[in-house]
């Protein structure tokens, strides 16, 4: 099989290994708990833990890869993660599960970016968009079936599969990164910016973990805004720390290139709807609806289906229309799918249900390749790692936001109802609200150059206008 095939391929497969990882457990807290003889209350440390291990380190992956090899780190984070598995499945305490699921962020957090930074440096610029367009999938079905699949596997087997059926996934993706990957690395050496990992690590985390469990009444709210504070400020202290350091862990200089930022900081608007909709749907379904655990993921299955589906026309559809033209138009239509969820009612068919968010999982879909992509249209190769660092950090702060904002709105809405238990109506008013703050991701693309990203997209690059006579 051809290496520009093949190595999205195994990518792929890890990322979608370390995603749905993420949201399996979800539907498995009873089972675990009663196992481990704890509350499943107390078992969200489990989910929060791993939240914040992951945020932690994914500052130190650039540098990790360019200083010990790509292959080698890629390689390192799989082993890393299916240790932490086996652990999980080993854990006979809370405290015991928890450091385990600890060990797997840290290997998560080095899978993820340095996967697209081997992805990016071992693929060609014209075969990019297909290639990303694998990689994107995993993250848009990995929270949609993770819940289903982990009821499933704790119902008609064990909630330990859940966390062994990573051993020979994981051995398999080793195997291949071994046999296809090149073991890419900087060509000289940088002194580590320990301080700044620091800085930025604990304020990511705070930012990360506060905005995941605001609304959710996980936690105090004292507790939850000293989290969300406590992360800005830290935030703050690492850029003005940057700002005097030669080699900051995370290379805030991106910025300065337009398709960068346009990617960064349009991706983040877009993803604060996208990453409601995995926590909102199911919750509206089951707790509106009265749908079961199963009939909720069979319905939300579509939206996967759909993701799916668009890998095959992402690199046709931007070659012809081009990236501004998709993150705009796409963008209006991505958000438009994303409201119609409000209109959904107990009465609405499955089937129904089931086409809009099929449909809507292939615009979402393409609007994440083409987001993904453009990020690198002017990033040196250079400069790659330390790229897909800064991009990971982004993803992982607007997906906590959109959980955050989501939750916040259903909260608010019940209280304005004035009902304590949670309607269908309550989530109506959140998935207007997510879907009107997504579509503002049309204001960051507007900007971009008609010819942003033509290399990449397999187009020439539009020629100067004349000037006019005067």
């Amino acid at each position: 099989m051809r290496r520009d095939r093949i190595v999205p391929l195994i990518i792929a497969v890890a990322l979608f290994m370390e995603n749905i990882d993420s949201t399996v457990i979800a539907t498995s807290l009873p089972a675990i708990a009663a196992d481990l003889g704890t509350n499943p209350l107390a078992l969200k440390l489990a989910v929060t833990s791993y939240l914040l291990s992951l945020a932690i380190f994914i500052p130190a992956s650039g540098w990790t890869a360019d200083r010990f090899g790509a292959r080698t780190v890629f390689r390192a984070a799989i082993a890393v993660f299916v240790l932490g598995s086996i652990a999980c499945a080993a854990s006979t305490s809370l405290t015991e599960f928890v450091f385990a699921r600890i060990l797997q962020g840290m290997g998560g957090a080095m899978m993820t970016p340095v996967g697209r930074m081997v992805l990016v440096r071992s693929i060609s610029r014209r075969e990019l968009v297909s290639a990303m367009a694998w990689v994107t999938t995993p993250a848009l079905i990995g929270p949609v079936i993770g819940p289903p699949l982990g009821g499933f596997i704790t119902t008609y087997a064990s909630w330990h599969w859940i966390f062994l059926i990573n051993v020979p996934i994981g051995i398999i993706g080793i195997v291949l990164a071994t046999r296809y990957i090149e073991d890419v690395r900087a060509e000289k050496n940088e002194r580590f910016d320990f301080v700044g990992m620091i800085y930025a690590g604990l304020g990511i985390a705070g930012l990360a973990f506060g905005l995941s469990v605001l609304g959710l009444n996980f936690l105090p709210w004292p507790v939850v805004a000293s989290l969300i504070i406590g992360g800005a400020i830290f935030t703050m202290a690492y850029l003005v720390h940057a700002k005097h350091t030669p080699h900051p862990v995370l290379d805030l200089t991106l910025f300065q290139l337009p398709t960068f930022r346009s990617s960064v900081l349009g991706g983040f608007i877009f993803r604060i709807g996208v990453g409601a909709l995995p926590f909102l749907l199911p919750l509206m379904l089951q707790l509106g609806f009265g749908k079961t655990p199963f009939e909720s993921g069979m319905i939300t299955f579509a939206s996967a289906a759909g993701a799916m589906g668009m890998k095959v026309a992402a690199a046709t559809v931007l070659k012809r229309f081009g990236f501004r033209t998709i993150l705009i138009f796409n963008g209006v239509v991505s958000a438009a799918f994303l409201a119609t969820c409000a209109l959904f009612s107990a009465t609405t068919p499955a089937l129904v249900m089931g086409g809009v968010l099929l449909i809507g999982g292939f615009f979402r879909s393409l609007q994440f390749t083409a987001i993904n992509t453009i990020a690198y249209a002017e990033v040196e190769q250079s400069r790659v790692s330390r790229a897909t660092s800064l991009i990971s950090v982004g993803q992982q702060l607007s997906l906590s936001a959109g959980v955050a904002l989501g939750a916040l709105a259903v909260d608010m809405t019940a209280l304005y109802r004035g009902h304590g238990t949670l309607m269908a109506e309550d989530f109506h008013v959140a998935f207007l609200i997510v879907s009107a703050i997504s579509a503002l991701c049309i204001f960051v693309f507007v900007r971009l150059s008609p010819d942003a990203g033509a290399e990449l997209a397999g187009r020439l690059p539009l020629e100067p206008r004349p000037a006019r006579d005067a």
